[in-house]
Order: structure tokens, then C-alpha cells, then sequence
């Protein structure tokens, strides 16, 4: 078993997204240790573990913050519901007691949020990495089924269904379709759109009644929301409206069920965060990557790195319906984001099955993966292949490039792996391509004028000799004489295949390049010139 990650003020904040909690006043890192979670009692005395999480029910006042954080001693933070009245005497207490104030959004109760903390901090709670999510979300629709007395389905935003009650065959052919497919079929949510109803039940918080024609029975159905955050949504199959006493049990249900899903996106993006560390610690090669590797179950020899990331400005996986609602609406960056989980999450999959001891995980917008091959020669195009293979599968659903490294013949060649893969990759985005795979050594020299631009922007410098007089006569006449010297060279010479390549007749293009001489002083029958001449045009550009 992997041990697990420490329980800090930043990783509470990350699992549980600034819709429910954020911070009001730091004194600087939140990488304090959370060693639990306490309720303030304003009767009792106030005895805070070091490390403690205190939830401020009713403090709403500067003042009292101030009084909190004097008594608070070593805790890690205090919690207080928004809008935080924070100034600058709290701002100040806060840098002098090194106790960070949180703001919790209003539309959270405290015995929710203190369930959810506690749930976070609990080790049994968080599953490993490869460990599948808890099925709690079908007890809860079993519940829920038995409060409504209908059978009832747990959907994501996307429609697609997280967990769904007994008695489904009461319901209808729609609904039995979305059991057995685990998607509400599009003709269906196509309806739900057209219809408003959608927009309707994302911007209320109570259940609404949905009126269906044809074979399909009436639903109701509640958003599941944590603050202003749509998580998902519970839909009742039902056969006349609920009474009043059943619609507040299904309000109440979709409370707890948000409580679950937050419960498990925690869990499963804290394995997720463990995986990437981990695997940043493979690929940087250094003293920790033996211990990193054997805790991710990797092989240590004989290993090829692949970078792969979704193409620059693609829209993968365009929106559902539903997701255009006011209100909780993911951004674009959220989606780009959970885009790019579900590919590195398919790109796991697909090493897995080639090699049990391969290894993949999102490190930033890359997902980075570890292939470990059979030595033998040609490591480089197997793993070409492989990358090949993936993307042919995944390239309907997401255009994205990958760039794979030379074979690395131990962990202390990984990084070098890695920092291929990354130049390959950056070649491809450079050629704007998409659905393409480049091996280091097939892209070499791009990647080595790539670099070469960087310590020319790094340093500042500019265009030098019969280059910069070329550039400078153009710019003040309007001219074309460095298209005209690059078409020339890129022909090797061949003054009819440069002509072609401008448009102009050939005797203007002769004419052009005597011009050209004349101006700059270029020799063009000196070898040092032309290979001087054509690496300016490559790094500063014509």
C-alpha cells in the first residue's frame, strides 16, 4: 500500500474547489498539517489541537475572528461562513498567529461540511491509486427509491449515470435504455433541451416536476449542487406528482448525495495528484526515483517516455445538454481540464494493457506515460507505434499529438527520456499539427533551432550582417528579397524551382538575387555564409 498523502490545508482546498471553500486571510503557504476537525462552541471552552480545523458557526464579525485566532493557539486554520469580514486587524492576526481563515460558501451546512472534512482527513475514505470508487451512490438510490416509492437514477452533468435504484423495470423503455447504456440516449436529453427543462432544473434548488408525452412516464428530478457548483442530478421515474412531504426527502436526498460525489472526486483526484507526483519523481531521475518507481509498480529498466497533450484549440468532447445553463456553468477551462483527465486516463488504460508495469498521469496539460520495452533494437519505433496505435483509437473523441523520447536503459536515463519526448512534442505544436506522433530523433534538428530560439530571445539578440541589411531594405522599399534569398536556398540553387516557388518569372528572380548581393554583401558561394544566412532566416523568421 502507498502511503498516503499528508493532509494539508492547500490539498483540502484543491479536493474541494473554491465553490465551497476558499481562503479569506493566509499568512502565507497553507501547507499546514490538518490533524482534525472541531466545532466552535461558544459556551465551552476552546481547547484546539495543534493542527486543528475550526469550524466558526455563527462568527460573522471581525472582532470575534480576531478573538477566534487569539485563542486558536497551533491550529491550522479557522473556517468561517462568507461573506468574511476580513480587515486589516484580522489580516494582521492572521500573519502574527500563522492561523489561515477560510470562507465557506453560504449555501453549505456545517454538518455537511464537517462530514465532507472529516471524510477527507480519514485514510480508509481515500482510495489507492487502481482501486475503484466506493458504491455508496447505489445505496443512496436505493434509498432515495424507497423515500419516493419510484426507482431513481444518479446522473453526472454529462447525463451519464453514476448509480441507479431496484425496481427499474417499473419505469419505461427510455429509462431502461439508460440503465443498460449508462447514458441517457441523445434523443432523449435532445427532448429534455428543446424542452427548457434542463435550464429549469440546473436553476432551481427544488425538485421539478417533468411532464413527458408519449410511452414515457412523468419524472421529477433535483440538481445536485455543492454551493453554486452543479455536480449532477437525481431523476425520480414516477407516475403523478409527489406530494409535498417526498418532494422536501428528495431536496434533502440531494444533499447527501452531493456530500458522496464530493466524497469521491476528492478521493479519486487526491490518487490522481498521488500518481502525478509519483511519476514527476520517475521522470526527473533523480535519488527518489527508485523508491517513486517501485511505490507506482513500474519497471526500472528498459523504458521509453511519451508525452502526449491535446492539440492546441481543439474542443474535445463539445458540450451536452445541459451545460449551457446559468448558474454552476463549467467554463471552458474546466472542461479543457477534465478533457484532458479523460485522455490521460484512456492513455493509462492503453499502456496498461500493453505492459503491466507501464505508467501514465497528467502533470500539468501533459500527460506523461512510461513504457517499458523489450530491449533488442528499434525501442524508439516500437514505442512510435504504440503512440500511433492510441491515437487512432482515442482520435474521434480527442485530437492530440505525442512526442516520444529515446529508450532509457535505467530510472537515471529516464529524465533524459522525458526531455526528448517534451522537445518532440513542442516540435509538433510549432508545426501546429494534430492526430501526429514525432520521435526525438526524427525531429532532431527542429528541435535543437527551437532551442536555439529560446537563447536568442533569452539574450536578446538581433539579426546581424547581410541578414539584417536584407531585412532592413525590404522593410524601408517594400521589397521581397529575403523571400527571394529563402526560396533560393531552399532550392538548393535552382534558380527555375525558386522562381516557381515566389511566382515570378525567372529572369525577375535572377534579377532580384543579383539585387539582393548587391545590397547585403552575401556570398553566396561561400558555404560559412549560407549556413549562417539560412539559420538567421530559420530562428528570426523572414
Amino acid at each position: 500500500m502507498t502511503s498516503r498523502p499528508r493532509a494539508s490545508l492547500r490539498r483540502i482546498l484543491e479536493d474541494l474547489g473554491s465553490t465551497v471553500m476558499d481562503v479569506a486571510a493566509s499568512p502565507g503557504e497553507l501547507d499546514a498539517e490538518v490533524t482534525g476537525v472541531h466545532i466552535y462552541d461558544p459556551l465551552d471552552e476552546l481547547l484546539l489541537p495543534e493542527g486543528g480545523l475550526l469550524l466558526a458557526v455563527g462568527v460573522d464579525s471581525a472582532e470575534r475572528i480576531r478573538d477566534l485566532l487569539d485563542a486558536a493557539g497551533a491550529a491550522a486554520g479557522i473556517v468561517v461562513k462568507q461573506p468574511v469580514a476580513v480587515d486589516e486587524l484580522v489580516r494582521a492576526k492572521v500573519l502574527e498567529t500563522g492561523v489561515a481563515v477560510l470562507g465557506l460558501t453560504r449555501a453549505a451546512s456545517w454538518a455537511q461540511v464537517a462530514a465532507l472534512l472529516r471524510s477527507l482527513l480519514a485514510e480508509d475514505d481515500l482510495a489507492e491509486p487502481g482501486e475503484a470508487p466506493p458504491d455508496g451512490l447505489f445505496a443512496l438510490a436505493n434509498a432515495v427509491c424507497a423515500l419516493l416509492d419510484a426507482p431513481v437514477t444518479i446522473e453526472d452533468r454529462s447525463s451519464r449515470v453514476l448509480a441507479y435504484s431496484e425496481r427499474q423495470e417499473e419505469a419505461d423503455a427510455g429509462r431502461v435504455a439508460t440503465v443498460l447504456g449508462r447514458q441517457v440516449p441523445e434523443r432523449y436529453t435532445r427532448l429534455l433541451e428543446e424542452g427548457g427543462f434542463f435550464r429549469q432544473l440546473y436553476q432551481s434548488r427544488e425538485p421539478v416536476h417533468i411532464e413527458l408525452k408519449g410511452e414515457q412516464i412523468s419524472r421529477v428530478a433535483v440538481a445536485v449542487r455543492s454551493g453554486d457548483e452543479i455536480l449532477g442530478s437525481i431523476w425520480a421515474a414516477v407516475r403523478e406528482p409527489l406530494t409535498e412531504q417526498r418532494q422536501r426527502a428528495l431536496a434533502d436526498a440531494a444533499k447527501v448525495v452531493a456530500l458522496q460525489l464530493l466524497r469521491q472526486r476528492a478521493g479519486a483526484d487526491t490518487g490522481r495528484r498521488l500518481r502525478a507526483d509519483l511519476l514527476s519523481t520517475v521522470l526527473a531521475g533523480g535519488q527518489d526515483a527508485a523508491e517513486a518507481a517501485g511505490r507506482l509498480g513500474v519497471a526500472s529498466e528498459h523504458l521509453c517516455v511519451l508525452a502526449a497533450q491535446l492539440s492546441d484549440g481543439t474542443e474535445p468532447g463539445a458540450g451536452h445538454p445541459g451545460t449551457g445553463h446559468a448558474g454552476g456553468v463549467p467554463t471552458d477551462a474546466a472542461r479543457l481540464e477534465s478533457d484532458r483527465q479523460r485522455f490521460c486516463d484512456a492513455l493509462a488504460l492503453h499502456m496498461g494493457a500493453i505492459h503491466p508495469k507501464a505508467a501514465a498521469a497528467l502533470v500539468g496539460s501533459v500527460a506523461y506515460a512510461v513504457l517499458p520495452l523489450h530491449p533488442g533494437g528499434q525501442e524508439e519505433t516500437r514505442a512510435i507505434r504504440v503512440a500511433e496505435s492510441f491515437l487512432a483509437r482515442v482520435g474521434p473523441r480527442h485530437a492530440a499529438n505525442i512526442g516520444v523520447g529515446r529508450p532509457a536503459r535505467n530510472l537515471g536515463e529516464v529524465a533524459r527520456s522525458r526531455a526528448d519526448a517534451d522537445r518532440a512534442l513542442r516540435v509538433l505544436r510549432a508545426r501546429r499539427a494534430s492526430g501526429a506522433v514525432a520521435g526525438y530523433t526524427d525531429v532532431h534538428f527542429e528541435a535543437l533551432l527551437l532551442q536555439l530560439s529560446d537563447l536568442v530571445k533569452v539574450e536578446e539578440q538581433v539579426p546581424t550582417g547581410p541578414y539584417r541589411r536584407l531585412l532592413a531594405y525590404d522593410a524601408e522599399h517594400g521589397s521581397e528579397l529575403v523571400p527571394t534569398l529563402r526560396a533560393y536556398l531552399d532550392a538548393f540553387g535552382d534558380v527555375n524551382a525558386a522562381s516557381a516557388r515566389v511566382h515570378v518569372h525567372t529572369n525577375t528572380f535572377r534579377y532580384r538575387l543579383k539585387r539582393l548581393i548587391e545590397i547585403s554583401g552575401l556570398d553566396l558561394t561561400d558555404p560559412d555564409a549560407r549556413l549562417s544566412v539560412m539559420l538567421q532566416i530559420r530562428i528570426f523568421g523572414s
